[in-house]
């Protein structure tokens, strides 16, 4: 029987992509939420991991894709930030570095991997429901690390895993039902909660409240983002 599940991290993705027939990776601040609006504009977003500069230089190169700069940082005009996306042009390809859902989108092995938020929850849930037929669908809330490496269980990935998983409408393991049950306590709420949470504070502290507020638009898009041949691309 078709069941949705869920699993925190690098170790979940680990877990489950043998065990179902589509992983949904979803990091809210900031990756899952960059690739939507950036895909959601006609550009495919190549991701890669987070922390060699020089190789990430030459994949760009290779690739023939525009390279995403930290935020902030001089050199270009795209970066991990949703809002400098919001602009991009149509058939762009954007290889964006990123510390949890670049490496987490690159681990699924085999199965296809969707990357979900509270933006493209819905349609997200379509095309994971379309592409596993009969099969389970594994959803995963990225997290974040602590300074000691970590994972540090984010709330804003726990409900927006929620919010696919409610929109999957399948039966949930126990993990998956928790997650679910958080999203639909939130309610009217969570923008409350997400931007007073550890990682909602400190991107509004470091001058990205614009971020905040374009990951918590809730249904507003209709693409679901699918990693074919290295690239996240609508479908």
């Amino acid at each position: 029987m078709a069941r949705a599940l869920s699993e925190w991290g690098m170790a979940g993705v680990e877990t489950l992509r043998d065990r179902v027939a589509v992983l949904v990776v979803v990091d809210v601040l900031s990756f899952s939420t960059a690739v939507d609006v950036a895909v959601s504009r006609g550009a495919a977003v190549l991701p890669f991991p987070h922390g060699d500069d020089s190789a990430a230089r030459l994949a760009a190169e290779r690739a023939g894709a525009v390279l995403a700069r930290p935020r902030r940082a001089a050199g270009g005009p795209f970066s991990l930030s949703p809002a400098s996306l919001l602009a991009i042009p149509a058939g762009t390809r954007l290889m964006l570095p990123s510390p949890n859902g670049s490496l987490l989108s690159l681990a699924g092995g085999g199965t296809p991997v969707l990357a979900g938020c509270f933006r493209n929850a819905a349609a997200v849930a379509r095309a994971a429901r379309g592409l596993a037929r009969d099969g389970s669908v594994g959803v995963v809330p990225a997290g974040e690390r602590w300074p000691d490496g970590g994972l540090r269980p984010a709330i804003e990935d726990l409900l927006g895993a929620g919010a696919i998983i409610d929109a999957l409408t399948l039966t949930c393991s126990p993990e998956a039902q928790l997650a679910r049950d958080a999203w639909r306590s939130a309610g009217a709420d969570l923008p409350r909660l997400v931007r007073a949470s550890v990682s909602g504070r400190e991107l509004i502290d470091r001058g990205f409240p614009h971020d905040v507020d374009l990951a918590l638009e809730q249904e507003g898009s209709a693409s679901a983002p699918l990693l074919v041949d290295g690239a996240y691309q609508a479908v």
